[in-house]
C-alpha cells in the first residue's frame, strides 16, 4: 500500500504541474503524451469529439486538451440532473454539463489534485455559476452521499486509479437507483508490453494503467452494474497514435465509451443484464 500511496502522489504531483502549466503541460491529448505540449487545445478537443459549441464561452483554461473522448456527448443529460464528474481538472465537462441540466440541476467535480480544484473553482466563480462545486478528493473515496447522483461522467481518469475496483464500487454508492455513468477512458484490448507498462511517464500518460476490457466488465458487474455498454470511439486509433506516435500504442490500448446503471428497485431492469461490445 506504501507503494501505492507513493505513485499516487507522483501521479497528483504531475496534475498539479498541469494545472499550474496550464494546456502547455497535459496528458492526454494532441502530441502531449510523447512530451510535447498542445499548440492547439480547441484542435485537441474537436478531436476528441467536442464542437465549436461546445468550445464557445468557455472560461479561461477550462479546456486544458485532458481526455480522450467526450463523456457529455453520450450522457443523454436533462434539465434538472445531479451529474458528478470524476477526476474533474480545470472543469471543462462541468461546464459543458451545467449548461445541459440548466438552473435546476447541479453539478459535482472530485479532483485529487488541489491546484485543479483551485483553478476549477476560479473559473467557476469568474463565470459566476452557482449551480456548480469542486471538491477536492480521490475518486476511490467519493467527498459524495449515498444516492444523491443522477449521472457520472469522467474523462480519461479512471485509468490512472490504482485501485479502480473502489472507484465503481463508490460510483454505484452515490448513485440514485436508476442512475448511471457514462464515462471516456483508455482500456486495455491486449497485453500491454511490461517496457510500457512500468515507465512512470506512460502511466500519467494514461496508457500504463489501462485495464483490459473484460476485467474492466467484471469490475462494473461486481460493484452492481446492469446494462452495461463498451464500445471504442470510432477515432481510437487516431487518438492512442498522436499521444504515442511510433510506439504502436493503438494496438493494445483503445477509447472507450463505457456506460452502465445501477439497479432501480421500482424497476425490473434485471432482464437486460447482458453486456453489449462493440
Amino acid at each position: 500500500m506504501k507503494d501505492k500511496e507513493k505513485l499516487r502522489e507522483k501521479i497528483r504531483k504531475n496534475y498539479s504541474q498541469v494545472a499550474l502549466k496550464g494546456s502547455s503541460g497535459c496528458c492526454c491529448s494532441l502530441g502531449c503524451c510523447g512530451g510535447d505540449p498542445v499548440i492547439d487545445t480547441n484542435a485537441a478537443a474537436k478531436n476528441l469529439g467536442y464542437s465549436e459549441d461546445d468550445l464557445t464561452n468557455m472560461p479561461d483554461q477550462a479546456n486544458m486538451g485532458l481526455g480522450c473522448g467526450n463523456p457529455i456527448a453520450i450522457a443523454s443529460l436533462q434539465q434538472g440532473d445531479v451529474v458528478l464528474d470524476l477526476g474533474s481538472g480545470g472543469g471543462f465537462d462541468c461546464f459543458l454539463a451545467r449548461r445541459q441540466v440548466g438552473e435546476t440541476g447541479f453539478v459535482i467535480g472530485v479532483d485529487m489534485t488541489p491546484e485543479m480544484i483551485k483553478l476549477a473553482r476560479k473559473n467557476a466563480g469568474d463565470s459566476g455559476y452557482k449551480n456548480i462545486e469542486f471538491r477536492l478528493g480521490e475518486i476511490e473515496h467519493l467527498p459524495v452521499a449515498d444516492n444523491t447522483v443522477d449521472v457520472i461522467i469522467s474523462n480519461c481518469v479512471i485509468n490512472l486509479s490504482l485501485e479502480k475496483q473502489k472507484v465503481f464500487n463508490e460510483a454505484y454508492r452515490v448513485l440514485k437507483p436508476g442512475g448511471r455513468i457514462s464515462i471516456s477512458d483508455v482500456v486495455a484490448t491486449a497485453k500491454i508490453p511490461e517496457s510500457i507498462k512500468n515507465d512512470f511517464a506512460n502511466l500519467a500518460g494514461c496508457i500504463a494503467g489501462a485495464e483490459h476490457v473484460e476485467n474492466i466488465e467484471n469490475m462494473l458487474k461486481n460493484s452492481g452494474f446492469i446494462k452495461i455498454s463498451m464500445n471504442p470511439k470510432d477515432n481510437s486509433k487516431d487518438i492512442i497514435k498522436s499521444w504515442m506516435p511510433g510506439k504502436s500504442a493503438e494496438e493494445f490500448v483503445a477509447s472507450y465509451i463505457i456506460e452502465a446503471q445501477k439497479v432501480n428497485l421500482n424497476n425490473n431492469f434485471l432482464e437486460n443484464e447482458e453486456t453489449v461490445h462493440g
